[in-house]
């Protein structure tokens, strides 16, 4: 009996700790939540003035492939050339995009008939402060027109896209010179049996991104680099006037992300290896689709994902200086999350890479 009232106080006094526990994390939410814009639109201007800062779009996912939107800066670990660094600027704030729209011009009938007629679809995943261009390729690049961000432009250029991407109407060749059905004369070789020579690629997928890469050259630094390559990975080595190193690089130099759409379907990843090498490469991502209703519901994913990645800035500090070339590592303390980001940059200065 004598011990009860010091209990009772006790539980008093831990409710009133609790309580004023509760609310005093309910005011640093609520301040949180109002400084955000604040300082988050400080983080944009650091990142367009500081032109010494190395710029990471970074994703992180969970084991089911989920993004994991609620990652804080101290939860982030950086390594430029497995130098740890310090985090000069983190943003989760969503970036307004300059974005290709690399269009595959040569695809097998069946892909572009599922194809063409999604295109238009992509609006719904654009923003009033997006710009974009659409582009198409086979052996050439073909620019639809300027950066813009005028929907009703914008959307001409898809159009027109869509028109050039239908499958062809034109009939087979006409057989004009037949095989000789003439008698064998004495000595004459016997027709040779006919032999199906098969189609070679006849597009230059390393040219088209490299040529988008140079549209991009030139955006605001403040902006999301992206291009988002919807094609069925078929690349005609030969044709192209520029490597895939060429084209890494170029992307690599301009902060550029690339979002692989892989169009139709495949037995192996193998005829989609270039699209994953160009996502993985440029810290972008990779999606698949054979049918149009899923390529519809894919574009706004896929520019949501680009806009709304984690933004981490750096001044690289004690890494390889006589390098031109610095792999990158981001990892997180959360445990079972896979984070996502381009394995390394160039030099500003410095001799080409090996």
């Amino acid at each position: 009996m004598p011990q009860r009232p010091r209990l009772v106080l006790v539980l008093a006094v831990s409710a009133v700790l609790v309580s004023t526990h509760t609310i005093l994390n309910q005011f640093l939410r609520a301040q949180t939540f109002q400084q955000s814009p604040a300082s988050q639109s400080e983080a944009q201007a650091n990142i367009r003035v500081n032109s010494d800062l190395v710029i990471l779009p970074v994703t992180v996912k969970d084991r089911h492939g989920i993004l994991v939107p609620d990652l804080q800066g101290n939860e982030f670990r950086v390594f430029d050339d497995r130098v740890e660094q310090t985090i000069d600027v983190f943003t989760a704030e969503g970036f307004p995009l300059s974005l290709v729209i690399l269009v595959d011009d040569d695809l097998k009938s069946n892909d572009a008939a599922q194809m063409a007629p999604t295109l238009g679809a992509i609006m719904a995943g654009i923003s009033s402060s997006d710009e974009a261009i659409v582009c198409r390729f086979d052996l050439k690049f073909y620019p639809e027109g300027k950066f813009t961000g005028d929907t009703d432009t914008l959307l001409a250029q898809l159009r027109d896209a869509q028109d050039a991407s239908r499958p062809s109407t034109a009939g087979p060749v006409p057989f004009v010179t037949g095989p000789s059905s003439h008698p064998r004369g004495v000595g004459e070789p016997p027709l040779a049996a006919p032999t199906n020579l098969g189609s070679a690629p006849t597009k230059a997928l390393d040219d088209a991104v490299f040529s988008a890469a140079e549209l991009l050259h030139d955006r605001e630094r403040g902006r999301r680099k992206v291009i988002l390559l919807i094609s069925d990975g078929i690349n005609g080595q030969k044709f192209n006037h520029h490597t895939y190193e060429d084209a890494i690089q170029m992307l690599a130099r301009n902060d550029i992300s690339v979002y692989s759409l892989a169009v139709g379907s495949a037995s192996s990843n193998r005829r989609f290896s270039r699209l994953i090498r160009y996502a993985n490469d440029s810290g972008g991502d990779v999606y698949y689709a054979a049918m149009s209703g899923t390529m519809e519901k894919l574009y706004s994913q896929i520019t949501e994902q680009a806009r709304h990645e984690y933004t981490l800035a750096y001044v690289p500090r004690g890494n390889d200086s006589n390098s031109s070339y610095h792999f990158v590592e981001v990892t997180t303390t959360r445990q079972g999350l896979r984070v996502k980001t381009r394995p390394g940059y160039y030099s500003p200065q410095g001799p080409p890479a090996p």
